[in-house]
């Protein structure tokens, strides 16, 4: 696997620099992460018109771009850089789980809209605070001609306001996706109390919900599990865009704030931390780099790359963001500085798709401990 980020995907970061730093601004993330939605429909419409982010990894056959994880990963560094509220993730959650489920009618129908941005969609899997697929015990069940979903799936991403959920669930043969639509009768969105209010999750609950088999019945677990994966690697990227910032700042102020007669980056013990966090960050990305190549080239070894990825950007972001707050002293405890919002981004990051711990707790046994 060459490791090397090409011209073209530079292009890219250096479009979507702009982009954000025009169209989220610190004032419209404040802005956005108080209005119910959480994000700007117009920006959306933007992101998929003017840059085709949301069918960036669609194959060309479904009206997307035939990217891979590399350029993915690239938009969500970018994104994790600005704080950009928007439903992106999920959404590319949701694409995965279509197009790792192999069924090609789902695929033609579905993606199409989601490849647009005309359709925002989500994947609904957790259930009772475990973020693994043995922890699934929704029901479904046939009825007439479909199937009708019974239970609740929580912490869903963007959840509240998905025009599309691809929900996973057991019937009698086995683990199975569905496709739910946002609006379908029996369905209960609830938008749930959250510490990073620029991300949305929600509480779905669902009573006797008519539902669309993807895929074949009993057949999901090596398409959910791949899903999984990919959705450690795209929060990693988002993790490691939002250290670089906090590594960023930090360094800047320690340039600019004087105290006893020099700048406080003068101080050895400053330098020693704005270097531990520098080497947080530059590890941060070689692991992100490492799996995105992996989910593109090397399937196979996806799981160990995914695992190490997730656990280790998410213990990054979160000492760059602590340190970040600290060094910048009593100002970074303050609402109007921005390390707060980077802080409680890379607290709830660490948890969501499961703690580092979890993704350890996974990698162990895949490396032979």
């Amino acid at each position: 696997m060459k490791l090397v980020v090409t011209e073209e995907q530079e292009e890219l970061r250096a479009a979507l620099r702009r982009f954000f730093a025009d169209k989220s601004p610190s004032a419209e993330v404040r802005r956005l992460m108080q209005t119910p939605a959480g994000h700007d429909p117009a920006m959306w419409r933007q992101m998929a018109e003017q840059l085709g982010l949301q069918g960036l990894a669609v194959p060309e056959e479904y009206d997307g771009a035939g990217y891979g994880m590399r350029e993915v990963a690239i938009v969500l560094e970018e994104m994790g850089r600005a704080l950009v509220c928007a439903p992106y993730l999920s959404t590319v959650l949701a694409s995965t789980a279509i197009q790792a489920a192999g069924d090609e009618k789902a695929a033609r129908e579905l993606l199409p809209g989601i490849a647009a941005g005309a359709t925002i969609a989500t994947l609904a899997w957790t259930e009772d605070d475990r973020w693994d697929l043995d922890a699934v015990a929704m029901a479904a069940r046939p009825d007439g001609g479909g199937w009708v979903l019974d239970g609740t799936k929580t912490y869903v991403l963007d959840g509240h306001i998905a025009d599309l959920a691809l929900v996973a669930a057991r019937t009698a043969t086995g683990l199975s996706l569905f496709a739910v639509a946002g609006d379908a009768a029996g369905l209960t969105r609830t938008p749930l109390p959250v510490m990073d209010q620029t991300r949305k999750l929600a509480r779905l609950d669902f009573a006797a919900v008519p539902a669309r088999l993807v895929g074949a019945e009993g057949a999901a677990g090596a398409p959910l599990a791949r899903t999984l994966d990919i959705a450690a690697v795209a929060l990693a990227a988002e993790q490691l865009g939002g250290a670089q910032v906090c590594l960023d700042m930090t360094v800047e102020y320690a340039k600019v704030r004087h105290q006893f007669g020099r700048p406080i980056g003068s101080f050895q013990a400053i330098k020693h931390r704005c270097a531990d966090m520098f080497v947080q960050v530059e590890s941060a990305r070689s692991a992100v780099l490492q799996a995105a190549a992996t989910a593109d080239e090397n399937p196979g070894e996806l799981p160990v790359a995914a695992a190490l990825a997730k656990a280790f950007c998410s213990d990054a972001y979160f000492h760059t963001a602590g340190e970040c707050i600290q060094i910048h002293g009593g100002i970074g405890f303050t609402w109007e500085h921005d390390a707060h919002l980077y802080f409680k981004r890379a607290k709830s990051s660490q948890e969501l798709f499961g703690a580092p711990a979890h993704h350890r707790a996974r990698l162990a046994p895949l490396v032979g401990i």
